[in-house]
């Protein structure tokens, strides 16, 4: 039995039974999902924010004129994958589209966990790990928040695992999709990209990069012309910009209320800052090898990159525990390839305290709405 029962399997049932334990909060209704705020609909200017799900929901909905419920329309239709996907599973039907919204992430969250396990056997580790990258807040709540990271990152892990098998067309393909999913996975493509040019593979460089940030670039150029501004930026409204000085989001908020930083760094440090300071470090090493010994790897890179994005973390990530525990997402996917690569189970066993983050989504009170 044990043998047929894959870390997906688990994943899958634990997401379909929040799932169903939510619908069955709000009456069975999945509108609910998208936390819509008043703010936005129906526009009280005082109304209550509600949470980044809603703009996806809005979106998806029209995708034409749902813009004018939403605080940053570059920023928010630049993901426009998920949203799409599911107006196109609904077949256009408005009605259906919370459905589909959810249906959408469950098969993401499956897959993309999937994915990760196909990684890990890549280097002969097992399986089960994977399910520190399934079972942490930032993936499990982002299905329940109708969210983009659920498949932005299965289409990232997608795009490291073909990249791994030496397939880069279609590593490039996945990572472009990603990339318009949620602009965070670039730095996953990036580090191919380092890899190639590293190696000086110059053909895998050009074509690589051409196919993932084409689209990309292509879709900015329409935001600024439909919007009057690209949607590259650090978040929505209220988001502060990313960070010059490491970590000062962190620090900084010393400042504002002593109290509040106290509680902020006691969770934040073990979540994301210890993690981030010791894959520097491990990946520091290995960056000194290259230069003697001219060794470079994907898992490498990939963690270096994932690692500095948590040191210019804006504030404003850094202020809200859910908000960073999405933001992290990548790191935890990067963190299991390295580890497996270095055949550390020591690593391994370790990601697996990220699934203790799950007491953030079994505690709905502290949601921003």
């Amino acid at each position: 039995m044990m043998k047929r029962l894959r870390p997906w399997h688990v994943a899958l049932a634990i997401s379909l039974l929040y799932v169903l334990l939510t619908l069955a909060r709000y009456n069975g209704a999945p509108k609910y999902f998208a936390l819509i705020g008043t703010r936005y609909d129906p526009g009280l200017p005082d109304g209550r924010p509600g949470y980044d799900g809603q703009f996806a929901y809005q979106i998806a909905r029209d995708p034409a004129n749902g813009w004018t419920k939403t605080d940053v329309p570059a920023y928010r239709y630049q993901r426009i994958v998920y949203p799409i996907a599911a107006r196109v599973l609904a077949l256009g039907n408005a009605d259906l589209v919370p459905w589909t919204l959810i249906l959408i992430n469950l098969g993401a969250l499956a897959v993309g966990t999937g994915f990760t396990e196909e990684i890990l056997q890549h280097f002969h580790m097992s399986r089960w790990y994977a399910l520190a990258y399934s079972l942490s807040a930032g993936t499990l709540m982002s299905v329940r928040l109708d969210l983009t990271e659920p498949l932005a990152y299965a289409l990232a892990q997608a795009g490291v695992l073909l990249a791994l098998k030496d397939r880069w067309r279609w590593a490039a393909v996945a990572f472009a999709v990603a990339a318009l999913t949620k602009e965070m996975t670039l730095a996953c493509a990036a580090a191919i990209g380092v890899v190639y040019l590293a190696q000086r593979d110059w053909r895998k460089l050009i074509g690589f990069s051409v196919i993932v940030l084409a689209p990309f670039a292509i879709w900015q150029v329409v935001l600024w012309q439909w919007f009057g501004q690209f949607g590259i930026g650090s978040g929505g409204s209220l988001a502060t910009p990313f960070e010059i000085v490491p970590l000062r989001g962190l620090w900084s908020l010393a400042f504002l209320d002593l109290r509040v930083f106290a509680l902020l760094a006691a969770i934040m440090i073990p979540l994301a800052v210890i993690p981030a300071l010791i894959s520097l470090w491990v990946t520091g090493r290995d960056a000194a090898r290259y230069i003697t010994e001219r060794i470079i790897d994907i898992p490498m890179i990939l963690l270096l990159l994932n690692a500095l994005l948590i040191l210019i973390t804006p504030q404003s990530t850094f202020r809200e525990p859910l908000a960073m525990s999405r933001y992290i997402v990548g790191l935890i996917a990067a963190v299991l390839t390295y580890a497996a690569s270095r055949r550390s189970k020591r690593a391994l066993n370790y990601s697996l305290l990220w699934m203790f983050t799950l007491a953030l989504a079994l505690n709905e009170a502290q949601l921003p709405i």
